[in-house]
């Protein structure tokens, strides 16, 4: 059983060959649309109609080839997929290594937990933050001063007490709005 809307290369041949008489037909002329292998209206030319065929064909047939060849080589990339999964689900070796590797990791983040839990890391931590607090409320009071003296002398540098000479820069930046209490 084939699909009546499905065309075979010969009624794509003919289907053409209509267009192109339709194109060659004087503006207002009406003529029906040809059936397939219906060759009334065809171009009158032999050689016309005999070179549209043929190039229909060999479109065709080029387009097939190629069809063909993308799903040959689909199944046969799909297979040499297959084929390398396998491999690699088979091989005894890579599933002992993927095993250590997972008790291996494990074992990391149960001892990291461990230490995270500990005297020494959460007093460290908290010594870290402190520092950090600290750092921030001294860059803001630089930075203050650091606007100051560029307001007053105009230069980007300083003078340090050990002769070196620092350079800076004027940065601005907008903290968030405190929203008052209604």
């Amino acid at each position: 059983m084939t699909d009546q809307n499905v065309l075979t290369g010969d009624d794509l041949a003919t289907k053409a060959l209509e267009e192109s008489s339709q194109k060659d037909l004087p503006a207002g002329d009406d003529q029906p649309a040809l059936a397939a292998g219906d060759t009334k209206a065809l171009p009158a030319d032999p050689a016309t109609q005999q070179k549209v065929a043929e190039t229909l064909q060999s479109l065709q047939n080029v387009i097939e080839r190629n069809v063909s060849e993308l799903d040959r080589l689909k199944e046969q990339m799909r297979s040499y997929r297959e084929s390398l999964k396998n491999i690699m689900d088979n091989d005894e070796t890579l599933s002992v290594a993927e095993d250590q590797a997972a008790a291996v990791t494990q074992k990391v983040k149960e001892r990291k937990s461990q230490l995270q839990a500990s005297p020494e890391v959460n007093q460290l931590k908290a010594n870290i933050a402190e520092i950090n607090e600290r750092k921030k409320e001294i860059e803001e009071a630089l930075n203050t001063h650091l606007l100051n003296l560029y307001q007053f002398t105009g230069a980007k540098t300083f003078d340090t007490s050990t002769g070196e000479t620092r350079e800076f820069s004027i940065r601005a930046s907008v903290k968030g709005n405190s929203k008052k209490a209604e």
